[in-house]
């Protein structure tokens, strides 16, 4: 069974920080890209950032640079964003999603070519 499970929110003031982990299973990582992208109230999901598995290479929604930094474990088959300096415009659903890379990073921040969907974590940042 290929699977997304996405755990780390929570709530956090702002300036505070929060890692999310997405741990992939199921399916071959290694031809994958992994991103986060995130979905606030009445909004459409936006990317935020995107990680390619063979290489690491990484890519950010501008809103974000500085700010947050994506990473792989490929031992654990598991991404991270490490979230700092935190906004309340932060604050949405994250959710992890993977799909071919060579698909995923040609059309980076687009939602399109994602094959798994993770369940959502919620994060929420105000004082």
């Amino acid at each position: 069974q290929s699977q997304l499970v996405e755990s780390g929110g929570g709530s956090v003031q702002p300036g505070g920080s929060l890692r999310l982990s997405c741990a992939a299973s199921g399916f071959a990582v290694h031809e994958f890209a992994i991103g986060w992208f995130r979905q606030a109230p009445g909004e459409e999901r936006e990317g935020v950032s995107l990680i390619r598995m063979s290489d690491g290479a990484t890519y950010y929604n501008d809103s974000v640079k500085g700010r947050f930094t994506i990473s792989r474990d490929n031992a654990k088959n598991t991404v991270y964003l490490e979230m700092n300096s935190l906004k309340s415009e932060d604050t949405a659903v994250y959710y992890c999603g993977a799909g071919e890379a060579v698909i995923t990073v040609a059309v980076w921040p687009s939602r399109v070519g994602y094959d798994y969907w993770g369940q959502g974590t919620q994060v929420t940042v105000s004082s």
